[in-house]
């Protein structure tokens, strides 16, 4: 009897420290804040400028996260994050050929909806700020006239817009990688101007991010 009181006591002893294991590691009903680090495959789309063909291009995403747990399966997560987006573009504008490579800051300010169903997958969507911190433009032909600089380089750009964002937290331990998908909701100038590329930024960002 002895025997099988100890085998007994041992064996519920394994059991807690397991589960305690198992609770360290669910970080869902904690405050947890991470940082992250990766990249956007960027472009543009719901263009409104004629002879305009944007091609995708890669630039950086990083920044910080902060999820907020309601609930064991519900929460909030916001973000803020360097990213840049932009395009690359041959066509025509004011009847000579040009080919541009655009790059644009921006800081994001994602503010999302979360839904664990799992210690180990986050399912996240919801709305975006952005704000335009800087934009250069590098063309690639010599023969690009100053008028056509010009044309590009905006005086009444947007600065600030508002975006949709969604996509998963796959996490390991510490460990996060992140998928996104996002899209302006308005487009890149406020003025109407019909000389100037007219359009909204669209991306996939993949991030890798340590939670503390």
């Amino acid at each position: 009897m002895k025997k099988i009181i100890l085998t007994w006591a041992f064996l519920c002893t394994l059991g807690n420290l397991a589960m305690a294991q198992t609770e360290r590691l669910d970080y869902r009903e904690r405050l947890v804040f991470g940082l992250k680090i990766g990249a956007n495959y960027a472009n543009v789309y719901d263009e409104q400028t004629d002879n305009f063909k944007a091609d995708p291009k890669f630039g950086l995403a990083a920044g910080g996260f902060l999820a907020i747990p309601i609930g064991k399966y519900f929460g909030v997560q916001p973000e803020a994050l360097f990213s840049q987006k932009g395009f690359k573009s041959s066509g025509s504008i004011l009847g000579n050929n040009y080919n541009i490579n655009r790059t644009s800051n921006y800081i994001d300010f994602p503010l999302m909806v979360s839904i664990t169903p799992s210690e180990f997958l986050t399912i996240l969507a919801g709305p975006q700020y952005s704000y335009l911190i800087s934009q250069t433009n590098t063309f690639a032909n010599g023969s690009t006239t100053i008028e056509q600089e010009k044309a590009f380089d905006n005086e009444n750009i947007r600065k600030n817009t508002l975006c949709f964002t969604g996509g998963l937290d796959l996490t390991i331990a510490h460990s996060v990688i992140s998928i996104r998908a996002g899209w302006d909701l308005r487009d890149n100038i406020g003025d109407g101007t019909s000389t100037t590329l007219r359009y909204k930024n669209m991306w996939y960002q993949a991030t890798y991010g340590f939670r503390f």
